[in-house]
């Protein structure tokens, strides 16, 4: 019999739900909100909706809690953004501006003085208004680094004008130094041009100690008569003490020459040999070249074309050294107002291709004695460019044919210069 009343015991059915109690949830805004029907004996029953629409219905309330209520054209002010849960507004703080200015500064110095191009620090003062401001610090400013300074000639403005004059008040040496680059031969303002690159000697700046010293042997800026030997010599040596490879090979030849200086043959070959040493150990040190000369060392051990100049004197050839920021300006400036040899009223410009100096009085730079068809600021100068490029150009000139056919023995040849 109990298996038979099992057997015959009504199921439950939907139409049942009338007898049924109410299991409900209330939510946050008080409606209620039916989710489950159980019976009597505790059988539970789904409501006859689909489970899509109840899916919708979480997720409805869920969105509403973490709803965000935004201002007038969906940006966020400077004050944090503003976000609304079950009607109260609340204020979200921007932790940047809760950083302190001194953490900024600290911040953006390390930037600047990392920065690969002008565009890297550009690029981070224009984020934001504080960025901006705190990007003028002086701190920031007296870090940059020379790549941040390096400023081409064909985007020179006066803006760029003022940048750079606010890095030199700041105190960066080498924007000192390019800007008294910039302004002594580009710009011809001597004094002012020669005010800073002392100021930038003065602090130990090997570059601008070995511009001062080309200055002095020429007289640049002022008469023949105003050249200094003796000055240019010592300046020369603080830049190779402080181990500037042009300065050293300078000095080199002014010994070797009696230049300026008692004549040292010896002590004059000992800071070529030291020069060559040192633009070496710069290519080695640089990851970047050392494999590359690696190479280039096996493949044209014995090449002239390629590579730095003098080491070819040593069997060997590396990549040539980066160009100065300020020797690059110079090159773009005076090429793109036309001067690749001569430049206005007759002005001549260094053959070096890495150098730029142009002439500041007429005759003012020296000549080859062979063929006299080239031009250099410096001996450094004119020894690169000989084994670089002239040592297979250079020509006698006419005078040593007429003194050939006159049967007087010729000059010896090479590497020399003749002073105007």
């Amino acid at each position: 019999m109990a298996a038979l009343s099992r057997c015959i015991r009504p199921s439950i059915h939907p139409p049942d739900l009338a007898r049924a109690s109410a299991s409900a949830l209330i939510d946050a805004h008080g409606e209620r909100v039916v989710r489950l029907m159980r019976t009597r004996r505790g059988l539970c029953y789904r409501m006859p909706q689909s489970e899509r629409q109840w899916r919708a219905v979480e997720e409805e309330e869920r969105s509403r809690k973490r709803r965000r209520r935004l201002p007038a054209g969906g940006g966020a002010d400077s004050g944090g953004q503003k976000m609304a849960t079950e009607g109260v507004a609340e204020v979200v703080p921007d932790l940047f501006d809760g950083l302190p200015d001194d953490l900024v500064v600290s911040i953006l110095s390390k930037v600047s003085a990392s920065a690969a191009s002008p565009s890297d620090l550009i690029s981070v003062t224009i984020t934001c208004k504080r960025l901006k401001g705190l990007g003028s610090n002086p701190l920031v400013l007296a870090k940059a680094s020379a790549q941040s300074l390096a400023v081409r000639a064909k985007n020179w403005s006066e803006s760029a004008h003022r940048f750079l004059k606010r890095c030199a008040d700041a105190g960066n040496l080498e924007a000192c130094y390019i800007l008294g680059m910039i302004r002594f031969y580009c710009l011809q303002n001597r004094g002012s041009g020669a005010s800073l690159m002392a100021r930038s000697a003065m602090g130990s700046h090997a570059a601008a100690l070995y511009s001062l010293a080309v200055i002095q042997f020429n007289g640049s800026g002022g008469d023949k008569g105003d050249k200094d030997l003796h000055a240019g010599v010592a300046l020369c040596a603080r830049a190779a003490f402080l181990g500037h490879v042009d300065a050293l090979r300078e000095l080199g030849h002014c010994l070797q020459d009696g230049y300026g200086v008692r004549r040292n043959v010896a002590e004059g070959r000992r800071f070529l040999v030291q020069a060559n040493a040192r633009e070496l150990a710069a290519v080695l040190n640089s990851s970047s070249l050392s494999a590359v000369w690696r190479q280039h060392h096996h493949l044209h051990r014995h090449a002239l074309a390629s590579g730095c100049s003098l080491l070819s004197d040593f069997g060997c050839n590396v990549p040539a050294p980066e160009v100065h920021p300020a020797n690059r300006f110079m090159v773009e400036w005076f090429a793109a107002r036309g001067a690749s040899g001569t430049g206005e009223e007759g002005l001549r410009l260094c053959s070096h291709g890495g150098c730029g100096r142009q002439e500041t009085r007429r005759h003012e730079f020296r000549r080859c004695s062979v063929c006299g068809a080239v031009n250099y600021c410096s001996r450094a100068c004119q020894a690169l460019h000989w084994k670089l490029a002239h040592k297979a150009e250079c020509a006698p000139m006419d005078r040593w044919l007429d003194a050939a056919a006159g049967g007087a023995p010729p000059e010896a040849a090479g590497g020399e210069l003749a002073f105007n």
